[in-house]
């Protein structure tokens, strides 16, 4: 896709694809192989290279894409930004800084090409709690991206249930031979609808939230949605409906003064202990 990563918003002419190509990579490019590109492109990144038929030019839809929150949005963004790095490496020295995603590097390339193929995995995986190392035989559904961290999504074929496993706690993954079926149901974004991070949570956990930002915090909040179902019913005050997570807790504790839980009354008196227990480490200061 990076032959559009500076394409004119009318789109480009086959013929411009491929002298963009073989300007790109030095080596032809013909008409079998982009149309059998588009269609992976739409097939994996449900992202549609569109033609405008009356003058035969290929384009992608931007707008359509950010409206339509594609799944592929961060990785198209990513792709395109680490793509622009590399053409101008050095032009653009020391003036560009993005931040590095460790747990996507080693294994996300490989548990991607066994997504594609339903090709079952078997992982070893060390939690943070210090447990063993853990062998797990896992059928990879999908995987998700949240804080800096990656995520695999799958079948546990031990517990026989779905489980989420960080990448950057897996140490070694070897691909079985062994194939299965992806439910035909199966929605990542329909699993974590009701979650603030990588938890899978029961819809039964689902709480009202409501919370009240000052008003420097409220622009941040309407710039960049804490979660999905937010919702501003009066200035500076928000609310969300999701499951209480770990993460969650966090992200709140996170905000320190800037935001006050007002309901519910547990979450309330969960963040203010957390307060009451930071703030015993600095008594003495």
């Amino acid at each position: 896709m990076d032959v559009f990563s500076a394409a004119s918003p009318r789109g480009l002419s086959l013929e411009q694809i491929m002298e963009r190509w073989e300007a790109r990579w030095g080596e032809p490019y013909n008409r079998r192989s982009f149309f059998n590109h588009r269609a992976a492109i739409l097939d994996i990144f449900d992202v549609e290279i569109k033609c405008n038929r009356s003058k035969n030019l290929y384009y992608i839809d931007v707008e359509e894409l950010e409206s339509n929150k594609s799944k592929a949005s961060w990785l198209i963004n990513s792709f395109t930004v680490n793509n622009l790095l590399a053409l101008s490496k050095e032009g653009l020295a020391g003036r560009v800084s993005v931040e590095n995603v460790p747990s996507g590097q080693k294994w996300l390339s490989s548990i991607m090409n066994s997504m594609l193929g339903s090709e079952e995995l078997e992982i070893s995986y060390l939690k943070y709690t210090g447990e063993p190392l853990q062998k797990r035989t896992i059928l990879p559904y999908a995987v998700k991206e949240t804080a800096k961290r990656w995520y695999l999504i799958g079948q546990d074929q031990e517990l026989k249930a779905l489980r989420v496993y960080g990448l950057d706690r897996i140490h070694s993954i070897k691909a079985t031979g062994k194939h299965f079926r992806l439910p035909e149901d199966f929605d990542v974004d329909f699993l974590f609808k009701n979650s603030y991070g990588a938890y899978i949570t029961d819809s039964k956990d689902l709480k009202h939230i409501v919370l009240k930002a000052t008003e420097k915090e409220a622009k941040y909040l309407r710039d960049l949605p804490l979660h999905h179902s937010q919702k501003e019913p009066e200035p500076g005050i928000f609310t969300l409906d999701l499951s209480v997570t770990e993460d969650f807790v966090m992200e709140l504790l996170s905000r320190g003064n800037r935001l006050e839980v007002l309901e519910p009354m547990e979450l309330r008196y969960r963040i203010r202990f957390e307060f009451i227990k930071a703030a015993e480490i600095y008594k003495n200061t």
